[in-house]
């Protein structure tokens, strides 16, 4: 049964010494699961491309998207119908049911290759069901949570991250040695490379997007967000036509010529969006100077309390007044030719970062992928809001054109690398 503590104690309320284990027994045992689930999801992502292969040869690096996506669709339908049940029922409960369709999906995807036809979406279903088991991960850290006081908390959170992160290093690492041997890590840190300046510059095209509709058509807050959600909304239906589009032209022309392209359209899209001509935007402090006298104000927004919200660019940035306003009809061009070249150059670096890895394990070398995305989406909004704010629109989106041509570059110049495993050890040719 799991013992909740009130959040404010600050010592363990365990009347006996034998409450006391026993409660820290199932703690370790929570400790335990999160370990088991951390080495079985990274033993199978390392081995899931290959398998996916020699199952059905049907099957492309773009169906091996669906794949990894299943997965974690089916923890997040999951989590808080477990953390639901959790809430009203012992917690074995759905830690036992979930183990069991655990059980049952391994079982199901270790099968997968038995039917005669449509292996591959076999193989999707028992994905997405491993998923739904995984999903306990919420209940593992609500019990632990509930059955530890505020100062045993933090303690206990950090054993079970490290519990956690210890089965994503030991999952793959008996045979990681081998790996190493045989992986071309030119062509492996080329890819982390390109895919940290595909991330970065879609944390800047994300993160500037408000504030620069905002400063340049004089939009208010309510305008800014309801416009861009609108224009994110048709980028992101876009974005799955670029995708069928872009499995097509890399069946026809190759991952790395699409890549290349992507980069392309990418460098048009910042392009466009560069300031010219002599119309210069708004600037706010004129509305701020009127912000007395609501009836003379020519353009501004009412807010709730009859004051005025100023509207235009902050007179504090000193480029307003010097640099050219970004037209709407560039704004909108932009957002069209990146919302096309984005997608295409993300899915094509983790395919083309997948195929050069081959059938060896990949966990090590996807949490590497991952960081670089993950930093690339850390240093994008700070490099952004920093260089937007003191230099303009001019200077930060030149230094991003300057980003994607070197890019560009790097993918030039390790072209003849960025190749498959099964071509560079010369089982197929490309």
């Amino acid at each position: 049964k799991m013992s909740h503590l009130d959040p404010d104690d600050t010592t363990p309320d365990d009347s006996q010494d034998g409450d006391y284990r026993s409660r820290w027994r199932s703690i370790r045992v929570m400790y335990f699961t999160m370990f088991l689930s951390s080495v079985g999801f990274t033993i199978v992502i390392t081995s899931l491309w290959p398998y996916l292969q020699k199952v059905d040869s049907s099957a492309d690096a773009s169906f091996l998207g669906w794949m990894v996506a299943a997965y974690s669709l089916g923890q997040m339908v999951a989590s808080p119908l477990f953390g639901l049940w959790s809430n009203h029922r012992l917690c074995r409960e759905p830690l036992v049911c979930s183990i069991f369709i655990n059980l049952a999906a391994n079982i199901y995807y270790a099968y997968a290759y038995l039917p005669k036809t449509n292996n591959k979406y076999h193989m999707l279903m028992s994905r997405a069901f491993v998923g739904f088991g995984a999903g306990n991960v919420a209940v593992v850290r609500s019990y632990v949570a509930g059955a530890t006081s505020l100062k045993e908390r933090t303690g206990a959170m950090a054993n079970m991250s490290a519990c956690q992160a210890l089965g994503f290093i030991l999952g793959p690492v008996d045979i990681l040695d081998e790996s190493v041997e045989t992986i071309d890590q030119v062509a492996v840190v080329t890819s982390n490379v390109l895919f940290f300046i595909v991330m970065f510059i879609f944390a800047v095209f994300e993160t500037i997007a408000t504030p620069l509709s905002m400063d340049m058509f004089a939009w208010t807050r309510k305008e800014a967000v309801l416009y861009n959600g609108i224009i994110m909304v048709g980028i992101g239906f876009q974005s799955i036509l670029v995708f069928f589009l872009v499995k097509a032209a890399a069946s026809r022309f190759g991952d790395r010529p699409v890549l290349l392209a992507g980069f392309g359209i990418i460098f048009c899209g910042f392009i466009v969006l560069l300031p010219w001509g002599n119309h210069f935007p708004k600037i706010q402090w004129a509305d701020l100077k009127n912000n007395s006298l609501v009836s003379q104000v020519s353009g501004g927004s009412l807010v709730g309390n009859g004051t005025v919200e100023p509207t235009g660019c902050p007179y504090e940035q000193t480029w307003c007044q010097t640099t050219p306003a970004i037209y709407l009809a560039q704004y909108i061009s932009s957002d069209f030719l990146i919302g096309v070249g984005y997608p295409a150059c993300n899915v094509m670096s983790y395919t083309l970062y997948s195929k050069i890895l081959g059938p060896k394990p990949q966990g090590v070398y996807m949490g590497w992928l991952t960081a670089s995305g993950s930093g690339a989406r850390t240093l994008g909004p700070v490099f952004v809001s920093h260089v937007y704010t003191l230099l303009g629109p001019r200077w930060a989106f030149s230094l991003i054109c300057g980003m994607v041509v070197l890019g560009v570059i790097l993918l030039l110049s390790s072209y003849h690398r960025l190749i498959a495993y099964s071509v560079r050890h010369g089982r197929i040719v490309e």
